[in-house]
């Protein structure tokens, strides 16, 4: 599995492995119901200690995207996910970070929507 993970990002790397897995979902690179390579094993695929990533994956079941089992191992969930109204105030929340930010950064509003636009076509390829 190809992930894109930046060391001298000022993201944490196990917050980077999960918006990747979440980005590949989104794009169809991962299925659901697929498995994801062990902790372990992504760990020495990318470089980084295998808590690292048992940080990103257990942020990943927390968000009701993948399962863990210490038999079975990790896998994205087997079918299209609901959202609940703790997921949709985080995403609100976060939404509503980015939204500030591209304001105090002097992003119009019709620029933001647009961008927002392009990044969800992006997605539905």
């Amino acid at each position: 599995m190809f992930l894109a993970i930046d060391f001298s990002s000022d993201i944490p790397i196990y917050e980077q492995i999960r918006r990747e897995i979440i980005k590949a979902l989104a794009k169809g690179d991962l299925e659901f119901g697929q498995s994801l390579p062990s902790v372990r094993q992504l760990g020495s695929d990318i470089g980084v200690n295998l808590h690292t990533v048992n940080k990103a994956y257990k942020l990943l079941e927390e968000d009701g995207i993948i399962t863990m089992d210490r038999r079975y191992g990790s896998r994205i969930v087997d079918e299209t996910l609901e959202i609940n109204t703790r997921q949709e105030e985080k995403i609100a929340e976060e939404l509503e970070f980015i939204t500030a930010l591209a304001k105090v950064k002097g992003l119009g509003k019709d620029e933001f929507l647009g961008d927002v636009d392009k990044l969800w076509e992006k997605y539905d390829e």
